[in-house]
């Protein structure tokens, strides 16, 4: 059976059109939210963010380290597994203020991690967290996705694919602040395929 990782960005728990997109992603896969296939990271519930010391035990090679810094990075390990151990990795994504919010690029610091997403080749850094399809339900209210004031989906796109996260897509519900209703119903259509595909995917995988 596949697994999916559902990541959820919004700070706001009720009226989040983003968490609304994810729930009907979700509800069109077919599977219990609770169910041993599938993995929910709730972002709103608090994300650390880096430090001195999680910097240092960071980058203290894993034999080397005390045990105080295998504690500090516990909680980051704990994300890695889930990444690592996805299949299918669902993000729900609203923009703040141009960008993403800041609990999202902590969750991304917390996992870009040399060694266990990425490591350094003589020609570059190489991406560890591969085969992995994500999908990436994006909500703004009043910017237009991939206008020159959109800092949101580039990043994402770039900081997933550097981590090896290649085969990424984007469902776009732009400017829902000037009409909900109808962006919800043209994102529809495209949420209920998608998600059509990858359940088909997982009931051959099962």
């Amino acid at each position: 059976m596949l697994k999916v990782l559902k990541i959820e960005a919004s700070a706001r728990c009720e009226g989040s059109i983003s968490r609304l997109l994810t729930n009907s992603f979700v509800e069109t896969l077919g599977i219990d939210m609770s169910a041993a296939g599938m993995t929910t990271r709730d972002l709103a519930d608090g994300m650390p963010l880096l430090n001195e010391e999680w910097i240092g035990a960071n980058f203290t090679p894993a034999d080397q380290r005390t045990e105080e810094q295998s504690a500090v990075l516990a909680f980051s390990d704990e994300l890695l597994d889930e990444v690592e151990t996805a299949d299918v990795i669902l993000i729900g994504l609203p923009m703040y203020n141009f960008s993403v919010p800041a609990s999202f690029k902590a969750w991304i610091d917390q996992i870009a991690r040399v060694g266990r997403s990425f490591h350094y080749t003589e020609n570059g850094p190489v991406g560890l967290l591969k085969n992995k399809q994500v999908v990436v339900i994006q909500s703004t209210g009043g910017t237009p996705i991939g206008s020159e004031n959109d800092f949101s989906s580039t990043y994402v796109r770039f900081v997933l694919g550097f981590m090896g996260m290649n085969d990424v897509t984007f469902i776009n519900a732009d400017k829902v602040g000037q009409n909900a209703a109808q962006v919800l119903k043209e994102q529809a259509s495209a949420i209920s395929t998608l998600a059509t595909n990858i359940a088909a995917k997982m009931r051959t995988a099962a």
